[in-house]
This record gives structure tokens, sequence and C-alpha cells, in this order.
């Protein structure tokens, strides 16, 4: 049933979130869910022939992006989306070099990145999502706290121990254990990467100055896997690891996370509530530039972790009949795929947003 699409470099996780994302997709047609597409999501511009799109890129997008392509094709069985999930810097370079019909990256292109492109280029983001600081301590459950200067610490290689002073401290009743604190990252150019350093720059002037903000940094300490699923792996499988990941992967494989300390001083629980909070709080700088930073913005209820993925579209593409088809499923993807993308624990766009991509697709050159 879902042989047509190819989804790489994914493991078991991505199996169970393909469930999630086939169980719902009838009750949402029964139910008459309406978006921009309409009550069964078909949209009026699909290409009539067979067309196959390639998109690569985000591992941080690709739960809602698998159930997305799934979903569409039932409305849509001349069209086929295949998306690869290698990494935001995978991606980039995928679609700089022509290879694929859209990239996803989760760091958007500066102005001397989008200068570089083979043709002008424009960026769509498609989805809200949170990062989760997920920790493997046995006998400690969901909820620990962690403040924004000691997360910062602690992979920068000051706070070695669970039972430092500092963690006990935010979290009384709560008894932590002398196990050395084992920090997991991303090892390939990651917009997920990008998103946490770049929080991690906000907040301490100490990793702004050293390792910084980027898809790949010089991690003072820690091991690294590929991929979100790979640092979700690699937590679950080290007592006493801590690491970075999407929500959705830590709720599918059932790991431990608790709130951070938000710039308003309060302890926010990772949610599509929460990174709503976040998304609505940099609205207003959004409709100046789609690619502002949403990490640690104000609000009492914004969770300071948080960030879009971007779709990177050509305005001039060479392949008519695939830019069609790709415009037509980003159109479907910022309707009703918005809803569907709840049940993976993102949060949907709000309708500015979605304004502005609408208005921002209607630059692309179709004859």
């Amino acid at each position: 049933m879902i042989k047509n699409i190819m989804i790489l470099g994914t493991t078991s996780v991505l199996a169970g979130l393909l469930l999630v994302g086939c169980g719902n997709n009838d009750a949402a047609a029964n139910n008459g869910e309406k978006g921009t597409a309409g009550t069964t999501g078909k949209t009026d511009a699909a290409p009539t022939q067979s067309v196959a799109i390639t998109g690569a890129g985000s591992t941080f997008v690709n739960p809602a992006m698998s159930k997305w392509a799934y979903m569409y094709q039932q409305d849509h069985p001349g069209i086929t989306v295949n998306y690869q999930s290698v990494g935001s810097g995978a991606g980039i370079a995928q679609y700089k070099a022509g290879t694929v019909d859209f990239g996803a990256t989760d760091a958007p292109l500066s102005d001397k990145d989008l200068a570089e492109m083979p043709s002008p280029t424009i960026h769509v983001p498609v989805i809200a999502g949170c990062e989760v600081l997920a920790y493997n301590l046995p006998g400690v459950e969901n909820g620990l706290k962690l403040s924004e200067d000691v997360l910062a610490d602690m992979f920068l290689g000051k706070i070695k121990v669970w039972n430092d002073p500092r963690i006990v401290s935010a979290n009384p009743g709560m008894t932590l254990p002398s196990t050395p604190i084992t920090i997991a990252h991303r090892s390939d150019g990651s917009g997920t990467t990008f998103i946490f350093t770049d929080y991690l720059s906000a907040v301490s002037p100490a990793w702004k100055s050293g390792p910084g903000k980027g898809k790949t940094v010089n991690w003072p300490v820690g091991v690294g896997g590929k991929g979100n699923e790979g640092v979700a792996g690699l937590i679950k499988q080290t007592p006493g690891a801590i690491g970075y990941v999407e929500l959705a992967y830590a709720v599918q494989t059932k790991l431990n996370y608790g709130p951070i300390r938000n710039k308003s001083g309060n302890y926010v629980t990772p949610s599509i509530e929460s990174t709503t909070a976040a998304v609505n709080a940099a609205a207003e700088a959004l409709k100046k530039d789609i690619r502002v930073s949403i990490v640690n913005q104000d609000g009492k209820d914004a969770y300071p972790i948080a960030g879009m993925t971007y779709v990177l579209l050509s305005k001039a593409p060479k392949d008519q009949v695939k830019a069609k088809a790709v415009k037509d499923f980003m159109t479907w993807v910022l309707g009703p795929g918005q809803k569907t993308a709840i049940d993976l624990q993102y949060a949907p766009l709000p309708d500015a947003v979605v304004t502005l991509n609408t208005a921002s697709l209607e630059t692309i050159a179709l004859k």
C-alpha cells in the first residue's frame, strides 16, 4: 500500500509513525476535514499524468513528511512523492546540485547561501516543531527541570554528573544519581543542530563565543549519531545520556524529557501548545523575514527550543510538470496537511505564516 513512498535513512521509529498516519487518513476524510484544498484534500491544479517528485533533507520534519506523502498520494494517485531523510545539510546540497525537486532544511539559507543557489530560491516553512532534551537516567522519569545556563554548561562539559548541585537545586524532591553525563549530539550536517545551537548561542555567551551556531559545530564533549533517529538511539542505549531530538522521536521511542526554563523564567514543557506560543510570539518578525529565528521567544508559555522546517523551491523551475506537482503538494501541505501533523506532535503554522507562504508559492514561474 505504501510501496511508492521511498524513505531513506530512517529506522523502526518511522514504521510506527507511518502507521499513525495511515490510521488517521480515512477518519480525516470521513469527518469532512477542510483546509485550503477542500473537504477531501484534493487540489485543483494537480497534473493529470503520472509524476514522481523527490525531496531530501531535514530529519526533523521526516515523520510529518512521511505522513504527508502517504496521504497526498491517496487523493492524487498520479503523483508519487519520494522524500529522503538525510539531514538538512545534505538536503541543501542535493537541492543545489539539482538532483531533487525540493530541499528541506531547519536552518534557513543566509543571503550569501541564497546567492550561490543555481536559480532564485524561496523558503516555504511547512511546519513548526520543538526539540526536547531527552535523557536516560535510571530511576528518574519525565519531568526533570533544566535551566538555560545549566543546559549550556552541560553541553560545554562544565557540568559532568547528574547530581551536580545546580541540577539538584532546580529539582527538589527528586533523587539524582552521581552517574556521569554523556552528551549525545548529531554527527551529520543538521538543521536540528542549527536550532539547538542557535538556542544555546542565544542564552549562553560562552557558547556563542565558543562552538557557536551552525548545522555542524565543534562539540566540546559527547558522542555523535546520524539523524534524529541516531541520537534517539544513542540516548536509549546509554544510561546517563542526554541529547536533543525532535519531540515526535522522543514520544515514539518513549524517551524521558522535562521542562526547560524560558526567557520569562518559567519552566515550560515541550508540546504543541508551547511551540505554537513560540511561533506566535515571533509572528510580526516573520512577516519581515520568514527566516527569522523563533528560539528563546518572549512569552510566559513559549517553549524556548522551537523552529520551523523550510522547503526550498526554485522560482524558475526547468521542469514545468514537476514544478506544478511540487506546488500542488505544498499547497496541500499548507492546507489539510497542517491538521494531520498534530498527531505527530508538530504545531500547525499560524494563518499569517500560511498567507505569506501562499504568496511565495505564487512567485514560482509556471506556464
